[in-house]
């Protein structure tokens, strides 16, 4: 399921181990953090965090997706989008380093990840948690059709679209 992908102005590039170094740069602003968690990984941290990734879940039942993001006209990455699917429902998440912000990368690509979802890959439901302060994420879940539950985990709103 974690093929290439393509959009008007994104590749979409299965995650490799050798992602980590430009990506820890991509992910290096401390505000980038304040709604996701955590504070900026080293290189070598994000290294083992992608190596565990590449990897999979060590659950047969469970497939873990992820790509980064190729700004084909810059030519360098610019953030991430990620899937852990699971008997027919996908958990969805984006993220998009703070430079490259404010131009829709994110929600195009979420799109191009819910398309294939919801399409080829037949999800039948595919969900987001989303700090509730945090708007430009919850206009990104809009974007791509999903739509806020009552339903809330560890602080965020579940996003929910059943295609």
């Amino acid at each position: 399921m974690t093929e290439p992908l393509r959009t008007p102005r994104l590749d979409l590039v299965p995650l490799r181990v050798e992602h980590a170094g430009e990506m820890a740069a991509v992910l290096s602003d401390p505000a980038l953090h304040t709604f996701i968690g955590g504070s900026p990984a080293t290189p070598e941290a994000l290294r083992a965090r992608y190596e565990r990734l590449v990897a999979g879940s060590p659950d047969p039942e469970v497939s873990w997706c992820n790509w980064v993001l190729r700004l084909r006209a810059e030519g360098c990455l610019v953030g991430t989008v990620q899937a852990t699917v699971a008997a027919g429902d996908a958990e969805i998440a984006w993220v998009v380093g703070t430079p490259w912000q404010g131009r829709g990368l994110a929600s195009e690509a979420a799109r191009a990840l819910v398309e294939r979802l919801a399409g080829e890959a037949g999800m039948t439901t595919i969900t987001a948690h989303i700090h509730p302060a945090h708007a430009a994420s919850a206009g990104v879940a809009r974007a791509v059709g999903l739509a806020p539950t009552d339903a809330w985990q560890d602080g965020e709103v579940r996003w929910r679209l059943r295609p």
